[in-house]
């Protein structure tokens, strides 16, 4: 059976305020996308999905920092539902295929290996962490107001990446039209019917979307 990963790096860099794409940004000594790409390289075959406009850049990136782990670059689409159907073409249908975001760096050796023995057993796997602090859960009322109440915060998750799937479900699952309610993989594999294993992430995972996001990550690169 063939391990494949989808790397996802359409950000803009927005949020960070950096003035180029976040994926781009340097972590250490390269680009947050490089160390992304190096957690999967031992494990299967990466492909990069990027904006049109971002393809050339990060070609020339690679070049400037000798970075020569194989990858193969897909277009990316309007949204990342999109850009996950387009890389989904280059998949083998005998194969697990691990979807990530292009900027959590961190995701641990044994989180990865968990998520594909699992998805290959079962057909799905995602990871998780538990929710560590209070949660409301907020109700709009017909007066326009809003009240809250608090709700137990063992009955949720926080949802990670890589989440990782049996190829012929997810095609299957990407074949749906496109909806808002599509958030991750997980919701598209959902929508169609599937049923979705948990498995535990590991905190370290952050997605790095914010100058506080950056800082955190500086401090586990040193570390």
């Amino acid at each position: 059976m063939a391990y494949y990963a989808i790397i996802v790096a359409g950000g803009s860099g927005k949020r960070m305020e950096a003035g180029i794409p976040k994926q781009f940004l340097l972590l250490g000594s390269k680009p947050i996308l490089m160390h992304t790409i190096e957690a999967f390289s031992t494990f299967c075959k990466v492909v990069v999905v990027l904006p049109t406009a971002h393809i050339y850049r990060w070609r020339c990136l690679c070049e400037q920092y000798n970075f020569n782990i194989p990858h193969e670059v897909v277009e990316g689409g309007s949204e990342r539902f999109y850009s996950v159907k387009n890389a989904l073409v280059e998949i083998p249908d005998n194969a697990v295929v691990a979807v990530h975001d292009g900027v959590r760096p961190f995701p641990a050796v044994e989180v990865i290996k968990r998520c594909y023995d699992t998805a290959r057993e079962q057909g799905t796997a995602v990871p998780v962490i538990p929710v560590v602090e209070t949660v409301r859960h907020l109700t709009l009322l017909p007066d326009g107001t809003v009240c809250s109440e608090t709700v137990p915060r063992n009955d949720y998750k926080l949802v990670q990446t890589p989440q990782t799937f049996s190829i012929p479900l997810l095609k299957k699952a990407y074949g749906q039209e496109y909806t808002d309610m599509f958030t991750d993989d997980a919701s598209v594999v959902e929508s169609f019917g599937g049923r979705i294993e948990l498995v535990e992430g590991n905190r370290e995972n952050i997605k790095i979307t914010t100058p506080f996001d950056m800082k955190i990550a500086e401090t586990l690169i040193s570390e």
